[in-house]
């Protein structure tokens, strides 16, 4: 044989190399599907539990600088006065600056104000805020049901407005949530290693 007559069988497709080599049946996509919207969920939670310690950390800061029981906020009015808003006239304090509030009213500022006190954020940072101070030992229950949550809010409430409850022992709840949240992120770090 010569080269001169030699033929080249050359292939239709070019043989895949390097990443491209595995060719995959169903069952390995699958499990890879399954293995990334894992990862994709646990991304989600991690995300999530860090915007909860910042809103923590922003509520400790709007408790520090003013701490009200008996009321939600304490707000600039458009006499520059110091006025009190409760939970049944939250609409008042939109668009004047707070200067102070409660526990849950700190968190809800610190969720965007007013506008956000139903937002998810705020609500699953209410939710670990309430577990730390109830269910510390029992896994958080982030999405219970609206009435569950409306009374959790309540007993939030009360907790901050009980006679002779002081600003340290809010800072000392907040920080414990914020511990929470930080031990619920790196649980969900070691799971996934």
């Amino acid at each position: 044989m010569s080269v001169l007559s030699a033929q080249m069988k050359t292939p239709i497709r070019p043989e895949p190399s390097g990443a491209d080599a595995v060719v995959w049946g169903w069952r390995e996509r699958r499990r890879l599907r399954k293995r990334l919207a894992e990862q994709d969920r646990r991304s989600g939670q991690l995300a999530e539990l860090r915007a909860i310690r910042a809103m923590l950390d922003e509520a400790d800061a709007i408790v520090r600088s003013g701490w009200v029981q008996h009321a939600w906020f304490a707000y600039r009015d458009e006499r520059d006065r110091v006025a009190v808003a409760t939970a049944h006239d939250l609409p008042r304090v939109t668009g004047r600056p707070v200067v102070g509030a409660c526990m849950v009213g700190a968190i809800v500022q610190a969720g965007g104000g007013v506008p956000a006190v139903w937002s998810q954020p705020v609500q699953r940072t209410l939710d670990l805020l309430w577990h730390t101070l109830r269910e510390n030992n029992r896994p958080v229950q982030w999405c219970p049901a609206p009435s569950v949550r409306l009374a959790r809010l309540r007993e939030l409430t009360r907790w901050n407005d009980r006679p002779g409850r002081n600003r340290d022992d809010v800072l000392e709840l907040l920080g414990a949530a914020r511990a929470a949240a930080a031990r619920l992120g790196a649980d969900t770090t070691e799971v996934a290693r």
